[in-house]
């Protein structure tokens, strides 16, 4: 009689430091040589994988460390095996995620999380410099929304602007060191009726002159924050309005039809 042994699905613990750097403890890899391979989601040039070398970690567990000088450009990096097995995730330790300040002005973020069909990946940003979203206040027909700007400073002729297509609003600011508050009227937005959903982005021009910033929220450990975080809808003659966040964290404002 024969018997067969199933190959072990391998798993990864994740630790994420507040650099940016990801520590991934492995079970059931522990070949010579081994290695997680982190590839870009749609990448197809050289720098869109990375090797990670695994490290012997006791018993049948390996290690591999991402360290936050380790370049990973924006996107989704599924983990794999270095014989293109996909990692299913296990524990994730995302804790110094929270509440980050940044200390340098270049702001580099990676999360660890689990895939809808179950694998692991790591959402990376890059952002040089950061306009972070914080709280959203409400009144009748108007948000109010506050941020941090890290990496530039806020300077004369500052603005925060909405952007649909080649349209641009700027909306007066003001501000307190890096701190930063502006108020958007939802009706400003609508020049002619609104017949089908309208997605205006939210930037932060630092100085007048001055390159804008994307204003989003990534100094957490959220990856995807459109079905968590969910704002009050305005509803309007024509139109409702609502403040929201893109598939890439990045800050919005919905209008559609009513």
């Amino acid at each position: 009689m024969t018997t067969s042994t199933a190959r072990r699905t391998p798993r990864a613990d994740c630790i994420a430091d507040a650099a940016g750097g990801v520590t991934f403890d492995i079970a059931g890899v522990t070949a010579p040589d081994a290695a997680l391979v982190l590839r870009r989601r749609g990448g197809t040039a050289a720098d869109d994988t990375v090797r990670l070398p695994l490290t012997p970690a006791g018993g049948d567990h390996s290690r591999a460390v991402l360290p936050s000088t380790v370049e990973l450009a924006e996107g989704h990096w599924d983990a794999y095996t270095d014989d293109e097995v996909p990692i299913e995730p296990g524990i994730r330790d995302l804790r110094a995620l929270l509440d980050r300040v940044p200390e340098s002005g270049r702001v580099v973020v990676r999360v660890p999380y689990p895939t809808a069909d179950g694998r692991l990946a790591v959402r990376s940003w890059v952002r040089e410099p950061h306009a972070e979203a914080g709280d959203i206040a409400f009144a009748q027909g108007s948000c109010t929304i506050e941020g941090v700007l890290y990496g530039t400073d806020l300077g004369a002729g500052a603005v925060a602007e909405a952007r649909l297509g080649g349209t641009v609003h700027q909306l007066s600011v003001t501000s307190e060191g890096a701190s930063f508050r502006f108020t958007l009227a939802y009706a400003a937005l609508v020049e002619a009726p609104v017949e089908k959903q309208q997605m205006w982005t939210l930037w932060l021009r630092p100085a007048e002159g001055a390159e804008p910033v994307r204003i989003s929220r990534i100094l957490d450990d959220v990856w995807d924050r459109r079905s968590i975080f969910v704002y009050p809808v305005h509803e309007a003659d024509g139109f409702r309005a609502t403040p929201c966040y893109s598939h890439d964290n990045d800050l919005c404002v919905r209008l559609t039809a009513k």
